[in-house]
């Protein structure tokens, strides 16, 4: 978790540090009517980006660790319980990065996406994996972080679900950004070349 924090500083200026599909998808959907956002071209782009990184990362492990490079996980993962916890890590990463943009503090996610990925990792019954990308990754290493293929989808289900629910959240604690303020905050951000979102994980 801390090395995400160094990669969103570092990449946040180049791409808008896309690692997430879930928050890259966020920042297409609240920007779409402002063309401020991530565009469907852009999200085409990086969401198999995204999970061909996260496997390319597990594989990278296994080969680190003298493991099998593809050892599919048994850990099952299926529970409605740990699907809830999903929903309430992804939730609260949604509001977390879109939040932080709202008040004027989009200078904070290296920090603030670290913290609340290590704070979710206890406080869900999930251990808070919170992106299909992650999830995905993590099916390809039979480690303790490691997910059954047949767990899956319906984690992947839920972190849409909280998805759904983070923008909510935000729209309700803060409405609706003005166009222009979302844009001003773009430029500031990443040289007016990238969305204002700055995704995590």
């Amino acid at each position: 978790m801390f090395g995400l924090g160094v990669l969103i500083a570092l990449l946040g200026p180049v791409s808008g540090a896309h690692f997430n599909p879930v928050v890259t998808l966020a920042a297409w959907w609240t920007g779409r009517r402002g063309g401020n956002g991530s565009n469907l071209r852009e999200v085409a782009a990086y969401v198999p980006a995204q999970i061909a990184g996260a496997i390319g990362g597990a594989v990278l492990a296994d080969a680190m660790f003298a493991e099998p490079l593809v050892h599919w996980s048994a850990h099952t993962r299926s529970a409605p319980h740990l699907w809830l916890g999903e929903v309430v890590a992804t939730a609260g990463l949604v509001l977390l990065v879109f939040g932080l943009t709202r008040v004027g503090r989009a200078h904070l996610p290296p920090v603030a996406v670290t913290s609340y990925i290590g704070a979710a990792y206890w406080f869900t019954s999930s251990s808070s994996f919170a992106s299909p990308a992650v999830t995905i990754g993590r099916a390809f290493t039979d480690t303790f972080a490691g997910i059954a293929p047949a767990s899956v989808l319906p984690f992947v289900a839920a972190q849409l679900v909280g998805l759904a629910a983070g923008l909510a959240l935000v729209a309700a604690l803060f409405g609706r950004p003005t166009p222009t303020a979302a844009e001003d905050q773009a430029v500031a951000e990443h040289g007016g070349h990238h969305p204002a979102a700055v995704p995590g994980c």
